[in-house]
């Protein structure tokens, strides 16, 4: 018989993780609101060495999907002419990042009573917004306001990123301590930093993509690309904070949503891949005002003079009668 739970005590508060918490055991749930809040049903844990293991399913997940971008960054290196190459390899960098300090905040290889925990946790969160944040900045790439792969548009990337990924380790650090007013008992703010403008960065990307797409390119194959990302991004959100407790009942306690929730978000981000990879093929000439390239004539026998000539019957080349 299941002993499924139809209805979460917690009900759904704006500015409170007990909801989110009661679903889904995130890294933050035991440092804010009532630290006491778990999950109605979450995965079964492994014994290794002494060390028990939290989400093991999860984990290779992870694994998996470090491999699968350290593919995708190969390629995109690879691609040397492409417009947006060096801006995007930096989202592919901060979300592997973010995929290994959430592997160890997750596990339990770093104990949640650890005094390092809050700390770590911080730094998920800031690894995490950072990357949404250079994910938003690539949206605006094909439009080409700054050219691609300059000091410019690379420096403000990267310094814009890293402000980012700064102020989100204040705001956590801060409400996981107590801190210059922030409190863990009302993390309000952010909770609005991490749903909100997450969300926002996530929304405006998209819609850039696509006004390029209907503005630019001829052919419309990519938004399908864009359509499959978005599908990807809202499974992985439904997994984690709306079926977990159901599929980990259904599972047996196997599994719980953060495992299909990490495979949908590694398939969104591999259709981001997907989208640049199909954009970038002619090396981007779709972008919005982009330039055409002006290409100079360095052969003596088709420059101006010769080409005249020819127009009027002659080959361009000197009277053979003449010899």
């Amino acid at each position: 018989m299941s002993s499924f739970v139809y209805s979460a005590p917690v009900p759904f508060t704006v500015g409170s993780f007990d909801y989110v918490c009661n679903q889904l055991a995130l890294p933050l749930c035991t440092l804010v609101g009532d630290s006491n809040q778990e999950p109605l049903c979450y995965s079964r844990n492994i014994e290794i060495a002494g060390t028990l293991i939290f989400e093991p399913a999860t984990l290779v997940i992870h694994i998996i999907a470090l491999v699968m971008t350290a593919i995708m960054i190969f390629h995109i290196k690879s691609k040397y002419t492409a417009v947006g190459r060096k801006e995007i390899v930096l989202f592919f960098y901060l979300y592997a990042a973010t995929t290994v300090l959430e592997f160890f905040v997750v596990s339990g290889i770093i104990p949640s009573a650890s005094s390092v925990y809050p700390y770590f946790v911080s730094a998920h969160l800031s690894l995490s917004m950072a990357t949404l944040w250079s994910l938003f900045v690539n949206g605006f790439v094909p439009f080409q306001w700054i050219e691609d792969g300059t000091a410019l548009s690379l420096w403000a990337l990267r310094i814009s990123s890293f402000l980012v990924m700064a102020l989100s380790y204040f705001i956590s650090i801060a409400t996981f301590q107590n801190a210059v007013g922030f409190s863990k008992a009302s993390p309000n703010f952010l909770w609005i930093w991490y749903f909100i403008f997450c969300a926002a960065f996530v929304v405006i990307y998209i819609v850039c993509q696509v006004v390029v797409v209907l503005t630019t390119l001829e052919d419309s194959w990519p938004l399908a690309d864009v359509s499959f990302g978005v599908v990807f991004f809202l499974l992985a959100q439904m997994f984690n904070f709306v079926f977990s407790v159901r599929i980990c009942d259904l599972a047996k306690h196997y599994v719980d949503g953060m495992f299909f929730g990490t495979i949908a978000t590694l398939l969104a981000v591999m259709m981001v891949y997907k989208y640049w990879d199909s954009v970038t093929k002619e090396d981007l000439e779709f972008s919005v005002g982009g330039k055409i390239n002006n290409w100079e004539i360095n052969d003596p026998l088709l420059g101006d003079s010769a080409m005249a000539a020819m127009s009027k019957g002659n080959d361009g080349y000197p009277d053979q009668s003449r010899y």
